[in-house]
């Protein structure tokens, strides 16, 4: 019965039915396992054309396999060969592979021929093909002589090679003495044939020394021609030569070297043929002479040249086609050009084909009574012709089989029996070669066997294909099926797929594919099975990639590469460069998850790969480094159109480090004027290579050039060459020319001079010219050297003048310079200003008025008016005292102006004066006037001594600035309860002659609060405050600590031990406590203690805050001393308090020594001090009150 062929692959059946796949003949998958019978096979043998190497033994393979192990036996030239007669020759045991001993004596040329072993056991004989032996040769250069070559420049030139015919052909390449190979070019270049072929020759082409080197790779030997010499020589050294042996008609004319077209050096004629084998490498060569050397061209008539096997080779003088086939059959056109003309060649090539497979036959295992056929399908050029043997011999007179029917290039079996095995052989043949192929016919009854071994592993990725193998044997073919699982039925499913020799495919294998799998293999003769297991496991990817890298040449930078796998694959990983390994250099550092470059440079610069490894996967990730840097330097600059103000200057631009270069900037040198100091020239773009450049006269340039890119600048260039421009006459003249007098008789002018670039010639010098601009004058001029000021005496003063400086050098003037004014020297002015009287505002502010002067008598540029006042004495003590002057400058034309800060109830004297550039101009006139009183300050201090039980003494001092006549003092208390609320306010005058006053019918142990200042008929003056306490009663509790004065009880008992007193003082305690409980409660809620309320109740309205016409008293305050005495208070031990002084001060202004006034002379500063303190708004403390004074106020 014959086995039906299988499509290459069957999906399972989802059908009811089990999923059986009925597996027929196998044609090139199934092996016969070795332990049943089967013919032999071939499996290894030498060669065809078999080229041995003669100094060795000559080893000729045939191994082969069968059951029962196969005999080996020889032919040589188409008869036996008994090796058992030549005691040279061996067959290695187990074997066909014969081994030849020819080192120890005997000759390679004995043992030439052609050899074919066979192989044979019971059941048929293969055999192997014709084996060509051929021992390698190498022969050596006839002997020769080599005329030198003589011939004029230009000429073209042949010099053969023609090597000894040796076995493989040898390599050809032309060397010097010195073992150098000879340059070659599109003029000299080396053919296929090892001739060298000069299209023109050139002086520089004469040497002695042109050798043809031969090497024999099969046998590594180098054989070598006879040197050649070759001298080339001109036109006239040839006519030379001649005028010394020939007569003269022989002479060479100059165009013997004249330019020419092109002609073919090789290949001959118009056209050629050449015929290739498909499969082999075609090459077609065109070799041209001519003058200039000609150019090749290659095109294919009717047709295109296959773009991806076309290769040129020799400067294009050779076409290589690979792979051949018959598609390139056709004719190939070389061109060759110059600028004189154009020649061509057509070569027809023909591809002819040796026979190749295009179905080699396959073994055949059949079991009795089937059917089955062998197929030889081969093709060439001629058609092969085909050929059967059996066991070796032809199958027209091999034995006769009735199973057995041939029909061209198939054998069909019908109904085969056990003797129906036998080996066939096919054989395809034309003239260019031939096919050998084995094939059996093995007819075997066999049951099923698996051959994939036993409970087999299979770990698969998810999500990708798993293959489950299920070899197997069996004869009649057995029928395939799977299982999954210890008690599952056949798979129906679709995912599966089930190929022809058994294995199942999973497509895409899922986490439940995980499992066991059974394959089961049956025929009419038995049943076979085997378990494999499957399990899945998760892929690896790279959860964080490597990301593009631009780093900056010096740098670190970091790529990373982070996995995620299945817990039991433990990869690796590996990073390369550009596909390779990474450099073996200490910059590179790997660890778990980065790659770290150090000190980037420029080649590592690429992409870096990160491959992790698993035993079942493999994944990827790349990313690319781009080193970049500022740009190299420009080079090669270069300076062209060379005129007298302008140059074109060009450049070649350096590497841009990977960052385009944005713009160029250029630099210029004046090595005559500022050496080795470069200046800005211009900027241009980034894609310029070019830049016009304005140039000034008479200047020694030299020019560099710097690139930018986005990173910074490049280093500079190194410089252009020098070029010198052309002396002219100056561009500009002189900037800043100014004209002023430093003496009152003079006129000294100024300018800024030229530099050294400006000057644009030698020579450089000033003209200067002057002359009065009010007078009907010439110009005067003086030339002068380069300098930067000239002085003309003998002016008069203060005189405007028209001033020009114009440059000049050697060639010219500059343009007629701008005309500037200046004046002669100015003089002190020579009259006071008149008319000065004095309006006092009030007593700290006076308005001064004067008459302007000529202006004839300034003498000068007007700066201002000042006025120079002193406090001369004072109206209340009538004492005159010396003061420093005080000075006030008013700008311009002012005639009149403000004094301010000015002392009340003082005498006062000023006078004014002009001022110009020189000084001060004559004081007017001395004018006195007298301010009125103001309001005193507070008294300079103010204490209390004494206390008793119902009275308190006060002392204090007048203050420092009564401003005025004081008229009386005022005394204001009150008195301040346990909880801080103020009492009723008592107000008392006293004499202004008064330092002491005793306040009498005070309470006792109460504490006051005073308030002291003084008065002039101008108002109240600013006031002081303290605070004290009177003593206790007779129960001898002493008074609080007042500082350095104590008051003391009137009488003292001992009352410690009273029962009386020992319980006051705990009920005192225990208020004491309630109390400090109480301030720290409401303290810590921002609140405040109603003193001010009750002060605001109960003060007198004398001594709430008010306006006046003259100033504001200020506002009530609650600052530190206006709080109730107590305990640790600042006021100082002896009860007196010192005020500051707050005397008016004149604030200093602008160009005044001590002030400043608006444009209408308006005072604009202000007076600096300090405002006295009004009546306190109760304690607002955030210090508890002492225990005595609390005690106190209970008490």
């Amino acid at each position: 019965m014959q086995l039906k062929i299988m499509p290459r692959r069957k999906r399972l059946s989802a059908g009811r039915t089990p999923l059986i796949l009925f597996l027929c003949q196998i044609i090139s998958a199934l092996d016969v396992p070795l332990d049943l019978v089967q013919p032999p096979t071939i499996t290894q043998q030498s060669p065809k054309d078999y080229i041995i190497d003669p100094r060795e033994n000559i080893v000729i393979q045939c191994e082969a396999k069968g059951k029962p192990p196969p005999s080996f036996s020889w032919t040589r030239n188409g008869t036996h060969f008994d090796i058992d007669k030549d005691p040279l020759v061996t067959m290695k045991p187990g074997s066909g592979t014969l081994t030849i001993n020819i080192m120890s004596e005997g000759k390679a040329e004995t043992y030439e021929g052609v050899y074919q072993c066979t192989a044979r056991n019971e059941r048929g004989a293969a055999i192997s093909n014709n084996i060509v032996v051929r021992p390698s040769r190498s022969p050596l250069w006839t002997k020769e002589k080599l005329e030198p070559i003589t011939l004029r420049n230009g000429q073209s030139l042949i010099l053969p090679c023609r090597p000894p015919l040796g076995l493989p052909p040898p390599i050809i390449f032309w060397m010097d003495n010195s073992f150098q190979r000879l340059p070659q070019s599109e003029r000299v270049s080396q053919g296929l044939n090892g001739d060298l072929y000069f299209s023109n020759v050139l002086p520089e082409d004469t040497r002695e020394d042109y050798i043809c080197y031969a090497r024999f790779n099969h046998t590594q030997t180098i054989q070598q021609k006879q040197p050649i010499s070759v001298k080339v020589i001109s036109v006239d050294e040839l006519n030379d030569t001649i005028a010394a042996n020939l007569n003269d008609t022989e002479f060479y004319s100059a165009k013997s070297n004249r330019e020419r077209p092109p002609t073919f050096l090789t290949p001959e004629g118009n056209a050629s043929h050449k015929e290739e084998l498909r499969g082999n490498v075609l090459s077609l060569e065109c070799i041209a002479e001519g003058l200039p050397t000609p150019i090749i061209y290659w095109i294919k008539e009717d047709g295109t040249l296959p773009i991806n096997r076309t290769f040129y080779r020799n400067f294009k003088k050779t076409l290589q086609i690979i792979q051949v086939s018959e598609a390139d059959s056709g004719n190939y056109q070389c061109i060759a050009k110059n600028p004189l003309g154009a020649i061509h060649h057509t070569i027809s090539v023909t591809v002819k084909a040796a026979p190749y497979w295009i179905m080699a036959p396959q073994n055949l295992v059949l079991s009795p009574g089937e059917d089955g056929r062998l197929m030889c399908g081969a093709n060439g050029n001629p058609k092969p012709k085909i050929s059967w043997l059996s066991n070796g011999v032809p199958v027209e007179i091999a034995p006769d089989d009735p199973s057995r029917k041939i029909d061209g290039d198939t054998i069909i079996f019908s109904n085969v029996q056990e003797r129906s095995s036998a080996v066939y052989q096919c054989n395809a043949s034309n003239e260019y070669g031939y096919l050998l192929a084995n094939a059996f016919v093995n007819v075997l009854a066999e049951p099923p066997r698996i051959l994939t071994s036993a409970n087999t592993l299979y770990q698969v990725i998810a999500d990708r294909p798993a293959l489950l193998d299920c070899a197997f044997f069996g004869s009649p073919l057995p029928t395939i099926e799977w299982f999954k699982g210890a008690k599952g039925s056949a798979l129906r499913e679709d995912i599966y797929v089930l190929h022809e020799n058994g294995t199942l495919e999973i497509p895409v294998a899922q986490k439940d594919s995980t499992g066991t799998y059974t394959c089961v293999a049956r025929n009419k003769l038995g049943m076979a099975k085997n378990e494999v297991h499957l399990e899945i496991k998760d892929a690896t990817r790279i959860i964080k990639q490597p990301e593009y890298a631009v780093m900056q040449r010096g740098g670190t930078v970091s790529f990373e590469c982070k996995l995620k796998h299945d817990h039991t694959l433990i990869p690796t990983v590996t990073w390369l460069k550009d596909n390779g390994e990474l450099p073996n250099d200490g910059r590179f550092t790997v660890d778990k998850d980065h790659l770290v470059v150090a000190d980037v440079r420029d080649d590592d610069g690429g992409t870096y790969t990160c491959v992790a490894n698993t035993t079942l996967d493999n994944v990827s990730a790349s990313a690319v480094l781009s080193v970049v840097d500022v740009p190299n330097p420009p080079f090669d600059l270069e300076l062209t159109d060379q005129l007298d103000k302008s140059v074109q200057l060009s450049w070649t631009p350096g590497n841009d480090n990977n960052s385009p270069i944005t713009k160029f900037i250029i630099e210029y040198e004046d090595a005559m004027h500022e050496a080795g100091l470069w200046h800005h020239q211009t900027e241009v773009s980034g894609m310029q290579t070019t830049a016009q450049l304005k140039l000034s006269p008479y200047v020694n340039y030299s020019f560099r050039v710097m690139a930018v890119n986005s990173l910074g600048r490049s280093l500079p260039s190194e410089a252009s060459e020098q070029y010198l421009t052309k002396a002219a006459e100056p561009d500009t003249n002189p900037t800043a020319v100014e004209g002023l007098g430093s003496e009152p008789d003079n006129l000294v002018i100024t300018w800024k001079p030229l530099n050294g670039f400006e000057s644009n010639g030698p020579g450089l010098q000033y003209k200067v010219s002057w002359r009065q601009k009010d007078g009907d004058d010439e110009w005067t001029s003086v030339v002068v050297a380069n300098v930067s000021k000239y002085i003309v005496s003998g002016t008069p003063t203060f005189v405007p003048y028209l001033i020009k400086v114009q440059a000049l050098n050697d060639v010219g003037f500059a343009p007629e310079p701008a005309v500037v004014m200046g004046h002669s020297g100015e003089d002190l002015p020579m009259v006071a200003p008149g008319n000065v009287h004095v309006n006092v505002v009030n007593s700290t502010l006076a308005e001064v008025h004067w008459d302007p002067v000529p202006l004839k008598s300034i003498r000068g540029h007007l700066q201002g008016y000042r006025i120079y006042y002193w406090k001369a004495q004072s109206s209340s003590k009538r004492n005159r005292r010396h003061l420093e002057k005080k000075i006030l400058t008013f700008q311009g034309s002012k005639t009149h102006g403000m004094l301010p800060g000015l002392e009340p109830f003082s005498h006062y004297t000023l006078n004014v004066r002009v001022v110009n550039g020189k000084g001060e101009g004559p004081a007017s006139p001395d004018r006195v006037f007298n301010t009125p009183e103001g309001v005193p300050s507070a008294p300079s201090s103010l204490k209390i001594v004494n206390p008793t039980l119902d009275s308190l003494t006060l002392e204090w001092d007048p203050p420092s600035r009564p401003n005025g006549i004081l008229t009386e003092y005022t005394l204001k208390y009150q008195p301040i309860n346990s909880t801080h609320e103020l009492g009723p306010l008592v107000d008392l005058k006293i004499p202004a002659n008064k330092t002491r006053w005793t306040l009498k019918n005070l309470n006792f142990s109460t504490r006051y609060k005073f308030y002291f200042y003084a008065q002039t008929a101008a108002g109240s003056g600013s006031q002081i405050t303290e605070e004290a306490v009177t003593t206790v009663d007779e129960a001898g509790i002493p008074p609080p600590d007042v500082g350095a004065g104590k008051a003391m009880a009137s009488r003292q008992v001992d009352i410690a031990t009273q029962g009386w007193f020992i319980g006051l003082m705990c009920a005192v305690a225990l208020l004491i406590l309630i109390l400090l409980i109480v301030c720290f409660i409401r303290r810590n809620k921002g609140g405040k203690y109603p003193v001010k309320e009750k002060e605001d109740a109960h003060a007198d309205p004398e001594i709430q805050p008010m306006k006046e016409d003259d100033g504001t008293f200020g506002e009530y305050s609650d600052a530190e001393d206006h709080k109730p005495l107590k305990k640790g208070s600042r006021t100082p031990s002896d009860r007196t308090v010192k005020k500051e002084d707050s005397d008016d001060s004149l604030v200093d202004y602008g160009e005044g020594v001590n002030g400043q006034f608006n444009e209408d002379g308006s005072f604009i500063g202000q007076y600096s001090g300090k405002k006295e303190k009004e009546p306190a708004e109760g304690n607002e403390s955030s210090e508890a009150p002492s225990p005595v004074n609390a005690m106190n106020s209970f008490v």
